[in-house]
């Protein structure tokens, strides 16, 4: 198989993944009144040191800003984050979890464990990792190509 035939299995693949991962990230945490997505951007604020508008939660998750807004607008009115003021810039207003939102990130969190668990079964670690260390790759690539074509435009 030559190289571009083989990269373009591995995309096909992820493509399949995200969906199979989205669908069971939604039902692992339904009852929680989340989403996957909602799960990643309670994720995004519960593992950063520093409160982040939300643009820095975009850029850090590889979505766009107007995704995050919407599922910060979201959960905002579901009590899950509240926003805050940014001393850095006045309009751009720090997103911050709520106790509500952190016990629902929490209790994700708690199941996440053992549902990572089961899907590990019978994978080497050696295998997860270099699976990992090539997806990285992959997507540095791209995030360096995205850059260039930023700087050509």
């Amino acid at each position: 198989m030559i190289h571009r035939d083989a990269i373009t299995d591995l995309i096909l693949e992820t493509f399949r993944l995200n969906g199979c991962l989205l669908a069971a990230g939604d039902a692992l945490v339904a009852d929680l009144a989340l989403t996957s997505a909602r799960w990643q951007v309670l994720g995004a604020i519960a593992l950063s040191a520093v409160p982040l508008p939300v643009a820095h939660i975009a850029r850090n998750m590889g979505l766009t800003r107007q995704a995050v807004q919407r599922l910060a607008n979201e959960m905002k009115a579901d009590g899950l984050v509240q926003f805050g003021p940014n001393p850095h810039h006045q309009r751009a207003k720090l997103i911050l979890l709520t106790p509500v939102g952190k016990a629902a990130y929490n209790a994700a969190m708690k199941r996440q464990g053992p549902w990572a668990g089961r899907l590990a079964a019978g994978l080497s670690t050696a295998r997860i990792e270099t699976a990992t260390a090539t997806l990285r790759r992959v997507r540095q690539r791209l995030d360096d190509r995205a850059g260039q074509e930023t700087d050509d435009a």
